[in-house]
């Protein structure tokens, strides 16, 4: 993967907009396809990867353990391992992930209001 040059004013864009606007910001924490999901789904509480796995059965592998792990830096997710053999390892919302449920529950409410039909 090509280092990002942190100089270049593309970086310097999107950190202004990061500053400047908070919607920007929200989008960089959980922005793309698969994280408001993975969101959704540990909103029922603490969960396996393997259960997340399985409530997501699109997502590839790959995908799944690199959202999570950018979950975790942005300070959204916790993730728990157990030093036992097999690994037991759990992945929670910390109270910044729970503020967000609302933002979830919003997008789910409007799909619900607006997806009728979109698929035909």
């Amino acid at each position: 993967m090509t280092a990002i040059k942190k100089t270049s004013t593309i970086q310097e864009n999107k950190q202004y907009a990061l500053a400047a606007c908070p919607v920007t910001y929200v989008m960089e924490r959980i922005g793309g396809y698969w994280k408001p999901i993975i969101l959704y789904h540990l909103s029922h509480g603490d969960r396996r990867y393997s259960e997340l796995r399985k409530a997501i059965p699109a997502i590839t592998e790959k995908m799944l353990i690199q959202h999570l792990k950018q979950l975790e830096t942005d300070q959204l997710v916790i993730r728990e391992a157990r030093p036992v053999v097999p690994p037991f390892v759990t992945y929670r919302l910390t109270d910044a992930g729970k503020g967000l449920l609302p933002v979830i529950d919003a997008m789910a409410t409007w799909a619900m209001k607006n997806m009728e039909g979109a698929f035909s």
